[in-house]
């Protein structure tokens, strides 16, 4: 059973003054001491139950939901029916987030070839990865209970629907620990026109510690707000008002006992150490020009390719945990902005570039084999046109009941693809993959048993994947 970390708010002031003191070093040894007692390995603050095969992650959301059917899953049998009514044996007592009544069938207008030696199967607007085909991992079979944007992203990043639980990032952060004092275990990095539909809450530490919330890093301007000093402010002199507020917040923290207190004082020194370490990682002027174009990155544009580079330099850095967020997936077909024709391919432009550079890049430092890679959406669209108010663009409506997602490295089975779907990509047939089995798979990759990873709050025992789960073993080196 894992230790019990729930702290009660009031505690003895007597034995807080006798075993930590009221110095802001009292407090960061005592921190020092605790991890410790409680880790079996350098780093980690809750001590793995197994050897891990990785230490880091990169997380590449395409918020909205890619078209598996038109990017990852071909289906020929498609061709024979489109712009057919499908079958009523596949609608009917379903629940569309848009389509009404009897849709017609829509076959991808884009051709799929085999790649690398273990033959992947790629749409043409994957050169990239089909480049790489050979280090991926494609899972055909995913599926969620949800079907809108926000529930679906949740459960994709908390492992519950509702708002409220610590995402995957906080987890791997709770567990695993920072390895680098200077920059936070958990950051995010956002780009497209709009952030994912369910906002902080994606990165949010939940009932965790809130030393465990990911730290969002802007691509424009300090990358964290109020990073410099306002003008006549010093070093020296921010200096000074840490340590006075350390002493404040120690008072507060021998009187209450509240371990946010004591989040608070960690957090206000982590900040004040990133005033050095972030402005030098966010700097890409000592990346070679190579790089910069291997990444697709123009000038000083923001956007996901420089997110790609900047995320590659945080692993590097020790950065535990990178979530990127690329929003504009959402292809429902309305207009120009929202197709599979015309929509669809500039998504893949803006990240399937960088997101296989990312992947080489990783290869070649040695560092792909203990990091994890996953890539993808939050649910899948549909093998139906949605053609929403007579629309005649082409566009598809979410889908719950089957996906894709790409996954590399730390120790996953490099050129496979696992799981099946129908005839019609519409429901999975073969190795069927959950939210749950996914998380469950990754935390055992990070040398964890989803089970045993747990934190007390509210009277019981929370974990990652709530009471389901199960690790995929096909995926697993």
């Amino acid at each position: 059973m894992e230790p019990r970390h729930e702290t009660p708010i009031e505690a003895s002031r007597r034995a807080f003054l006798g075993g930590a003191g009221l110095s802001l070093g009292s407090i960061a040894l005592g921190a020092l001491l605790a991890r410790e007692s409680r880790a079996d390995q350098p780093g980690t603050l809750v001590p793995v139950h197994h050897a891990p095969k990785a230490k880091r992650v990169i997380w590449m959301h395409m918020a909205g939901a890619p078209s598996q059917i038109d990017l990852f899953d071909p289906k020929p049998r498609l061709a024979e029916f489109d712009r057919q009514p499908i079958p009523e044996s596949f609608t009917k007592g379903e629940r569309f987030a848009f389509i009404k009544g009897q849709p017609k069938v829509l076959a991808s207008p884009y051709k799929f070839a085999r790649h690398g030696q273990s033959g992947q199967e790629l749409s043409e607007l994957l050169p990239n990865f089909a480049r790489i085909a050979d280090k991926l991992a494609i899972v055909r079979s995913m599926h969620t209970t949800q079907f809108n944007h926000a529930p679906a992203q949740t459960l994709l990043a908390t492992g519950n629907e509702r708002f409220g639980r610590p995402s995957f990032g906080s987890w791997a952060s709770y567990g695993l620990g920072a390895m680098n004092q200077d920059l936070p275990a958990f950051v995010v990095l956002t780009s497209g026109r709009y952030g994912p539909d369910a906002g902080a809450s994606l990165w949010s530490s939940g009932f965790l510690p809130t030393v465990h919330q990911g730290v969002r890093l802007r691509t424009q301007g300090d990358p964290v707000p109020f990073l410099s000093n306002p003008p006549g402010v010093t070093s020296a002199g921010r200096r000074n008002v840490l340590d006075a507020l350390a002493e404040l917040n120690a008072i507060q923290l021998a009187a209450r006992g509240d371990p946010e207190i004591a989040t608070r004082v960690a957090q206000y020194e982590l900040a004040h150490r990133m005033q050095t370490s972030v402005p030098e990682l966010a700097d890409l002027s000592s990346e070679p020009e190579s790089v910069k174009k291997r990444y697709g990155i123009e000038g000083d544009k923001p956007g996901f390719a420089r997110n790609a580079l900047l995320a590659r330099r945080m692993l590097e850095r020790g950065v535990r945990f990178v979530q990127m967020y690329h929003w504009g997936w959402d292809s429902h077909g309305t207009g120009p902005g929202d197709d599979i024709v015309t929509s669809l391919p500039e998504r893949c432009r803006e990240c399937e570039p960088a997101s296989a550079a990312l992947i080489e890049d990783l290869a070649e430092r040695g560092l792909l084999d203990d990091t994890l890679v996953v890539w993808g959406g939050e649910f899948g669209r549909t093998p139906m046109n949605e053609e929403r108010d007579g629309s005649k663009f082409l566009g598809r409506d979410h889908h719950p009941h089957a996906f894709s997602l790409v996954l590399a490295g730390g120790g996953i089975r490099p050129g496979i693809t696992l799981g099946a779907t129908d005839e019609f990509g519409y429901r999975v047939t073969e190795d069927a993959v959950s939210v749950h089995d996914l998380h469950a798979t990754l935390l055992h990759q990070l040398g964890y048993d989803h089970e045993k990873l747990t934190f007390r709050s509210q009277g019981r025992d929370f974990r990652l994947t709530d009471v389901e789960g199960e690790v995929v073993r096909k995926l697993l080196a």
